[in-house]
């Protein structure tokens, strides 16, 4: 990782949050809005869109762990609302479900 890779890994890091489904529902409408495979880091994933990392993300999306929000993953995301983490990259904003825990 260089200096300018970690120093945007750190500053996305910073800006990633705990959002309700309800708050990112509008960013699916517009078709804004993209899944990241709980098995992925979210902040790699992010610093990789930031950085035009175009190949890695063809490979993500042949694999299908970074994909635009299907309509049936967002009535699936309304019905259980899941704790999500965003990130944003604009236009888009990143999201990943994590599994709940018991504490």
């Amino acid at each position: 990782m260089t200096d300018q890779t970690s120093t945007l890994y750190a500053k996305l890091l910073g800006e990633t949050a705990i959002i309700e489904w309800k708050a990112l529902e509008r960013f699916w409408a517009k078709g804004d809005l993209i899944w990241v495979d709980p098995d992925l880091d979210l902040i790699t994933v992010a610093a990789a869109m930031a950085e035009n990392q175009g190949e890695m993300f063809a490979k993500w999306r042949a694999d299908g762990t970074v994909v635009p929000v299907s309509a049936e993953q967002a009535l699936d995301m309304q019905a259980r609302d899941p704790q999500i983490w965003a990130v944003v990259v604009s236009p888009f904003v990143l999201m990943q479900t994590k599994p709940a825990t018991n504490q």
